[in-house]
C-alpha cells in the first residue's frame, strides 16, 4: 500500500507535513509506504535537519504548487508539475492508494473530478465531517462544504455514502440516518426538506430516523446526520469556533477536547474512485499524521470498492 502526501500544501509547509509524515511512518504497519511529494532536495534536507532517514520514504520530485488563492480549475490545468496535480496523476496511474493535501481544497475537489473521477451513479460526492458524541463515538455530518445546493435525490445519496463510512471505517453496525431539519416532524423545514423526508421514509438503503434538530447533533439520536453543503459548513465552523472560544478561556474538559480538529485530520471526498483526503490548511504535525492514518484506515476498508458495489 503506497499513501501519498502533498509536502508543499498547508500554511507550515513543509516542516509541519515532514514531521506529521514522520508520526505517521511510527504508527503506519510496516509494509506501507508513505509517498513524500514536493521538492526533492528540500526533502531530503529537512528530514537530515531533523534526524529522521530518508529511505524510509518513496519521494516524489515537484517543485510547483497551487496556492491558497489561486483559481482552483486554472491553477491545476495551468500547473501540471504542481504536487497536487501530480499526486493525482499517481493515483490516476495506480503508483498510489492514497492522495492526501493541507493545500488547495478546491484543486484537490477539482483534481478528484478530472482524473479518478466520480463512481458510476454518485451524482455528486461530498465531504464529511466527525462530531463526537456525549455518549461516545461519533456522528457523521455530510455534506459539510462541497455542495452548496442539493436536490432530494442528491440528500439521498448522501445519506448512502454516510452510511456505508460509518460501517466500514467507523465500524458502526447499521448506523442510523437523521435528516437535518427546522423540527422532527415530517412536514416541517422547506420544500426540499421535505421531499428528502419521503424519499427517505421508506428506504430499504439506510436505517432512517427521521428528522433531526441542532440540538440532537451530539446527541445518540442517529449517527449520519444528512444535510446540504451550506448549513453543514455553517455547522462545522460554528463548532471549531466553539472550541477554540473554550480552549482561549483556558477550560479543560474531556468531552470538548475532542472537538480538537487535529485528533481528525481530515475528510475524505466521498463518492470518487479512490482515497482522497482534504487536511485543515492550518494542520499540525499532529493532524497530518492523523491524516495519514486515516488514509490508511480508508484504504484498508477499501471503502471507495464498497461504495462503489452498491452503487
Amino acid at each position: 500500500m503506497k499513501i501519498g502526501i502533498d509536502i508543499l500544501g498547508g500554511d507550515f509547509a513543509p516542516d509541519a507535513a515532514l514531521q506529521g509524515a514522520c508520526l505517521a511512518h511510527a504508527e503506519i504497519p510496516s509494509g506501507v509506504k508513505i509517498v513524500l511529494i514536493g521538492d526533492q532536495e528540500q526533502i531530503k534536507s529537512s528530514l537530515a535537519t531533523m534526524g529522521f532517514d530518508p529511505s524510509v520514504f518513496e519521494i516524489v520530485h515537484a517543485t510547483d504548487e497551487i496556492g491558497m488563492g489561486e483559481h482552483p480549475v486554472k491553477a491545476f490545468i495551468q500547473k501540471p508539475d504542481s504536487t497536487i496535480a501530480v499526486g493525482f496523476r499517481l493515483m490516476q496511474e495506480g503508483s498510489l492508494d492514497a492522495f492526501s493535501s493541507c493545500g488547495n481544497s478546491g484543486a484537490m475537489l477539482v483534481g478528484a473530478m478530472k482524473t479518478i473521477k466520480a463512481i458510476p451513479g454518485v451524482i455528486r460526492p461530498c465531504i464529511t465531517t466527525a462530531f463526537p458524541k456525549e455518549t461516545g463515538g461519533y456522528n457523521l455530518l455530510l455534506d459539510v462544504g462541497t455542495n452548496a445546493d442539493c436536490k432530494p435525490d442528491v440528500l439521498y445519496q448522501f445519506a448512502v455514502l454516510g452510511k456505508l463510512y460509518a460501517e466500514h471505517v467507523f465500524g458502526i453496525k447499521n448506523p442510523k440516518v437523521g435528516l437535518l431539519n427546522i423540527g422532527e416532524e415530517p412536514e416541517k423545514g422547506n420544500l426540499v426538506a421535505q421531499a428528502t423526508h419521503k424519499l427517505m421514509e421508506d428506504s430499504k438503503d439506510f436505517n432512517f430516523v427521521g428528522n433531526v434538530e441542532g440540538r440532537h447533533i451530539f446527541s445518540d439520536v442517529a449517527d449520519v446526520i444528512v444535510c446540504e453543503g451550506f448549513t453543514g459548513n455553517v455547522v462545522l465552523k460554528f463548532a471549531e469556533l466553539f472550541y477554540s472560544k473554550i480552549k482561549s478561556r483556558g477550560i479543560c474538559d474531556d468531552y470538548f477536547d475532542q472537538f480538537n480538529y487535529e485528533l481528525y485530520g481530515g475528510t475524505p471526498i466521498l463518492g470518487i474512485n479512490g482515497t482522497v483526503i482534504i487536511g485543515h490548511g492550518i494542520s499540525s504535525p499532529l493532524a497530518i499524521k492523523n491524516m495519514l492514518l486515516l488514509s490508511y484506515k480508508i484504504t484498508l476498508a477499501q471503502l471507495p470498492e464498497k461504495i462503489k458495489q452498491v452503487f
